[in-house]
């Protein structure tokens, strides 16, 4: 059986970057969304989906320290040097077996059904570092800014985590 036209000889464009502090390759289209990278090619499923738009943000993570939704961002836009960190690398950040951000995440009881808690937590840390290097600690303000939707509505305790989490690291 004769090879479909334009498939023959073609190559799936191989895309580097830095996964949880290590160097990893994904053999995709250049196009595919990094959140479907690291979920179904990666096998790296803390980052959920929620709506593909960015707006839940329950796949948020970070880029070089920064929080992002990867559900946005087509891999052809990650560069080698990149450094992607999700809730699976987090506690790595701080050599530790959890994030003293997961630690408050417990200790306050925020998850119900635990959905979109990988991204309400990087979103947290990412909040809390930026207030930091501004020169300050995390306001209500900067909480307010944290637009991750939780379906069941557990906000108040999230708050209470955050602003916990943030005492301890």
């Amino acid at each position: 059986m004769a090879a479909p036209s334009g498939a023959q000889g073609a190559t799936v464009p191989e895309h580097t970057f830095i996964l949880n502090g290590k160097p990893v390759t994904a053999e995709v289209e250049d196009d595919v969304r990094l959140l479907w990278v690291l979920r179904d090619v990666l096998g790296v499923t803390g980052p959920k989906y929620g709506c593909g738009l960015g707006v839940c943000q329950a796949c948020t993570s970070h880029l070089n320290g920064k929080a992002f939704n990867p559900c946005s961002v087509p891999v052809k836009d990650v560069r080698p040097d990149d450094e992607v960190t999700t809730i699976e690398g987090l506690p790595a950040t701080v050599g530790k077996d959890l994030h003293p951000m997961q630690e408050a995440w417990l200790e306050y009881d925020v998850a119900q059904c635990g959905y979109c808690q990988p991204g309400q937590i990087m979103a947290a840390v990412a909040k809390v570092k930026q207030a930091r290097a501004a020169g300050r600690e995390i306001t209500e303000a900067d909480l307010d800014e944290i637009r991750n939707v939780c379906r069941c509505g557990t906000y108040h305790r999230i708050r209470e985590a955050i602003t916990d989490g943030a005492k301890r690291f």
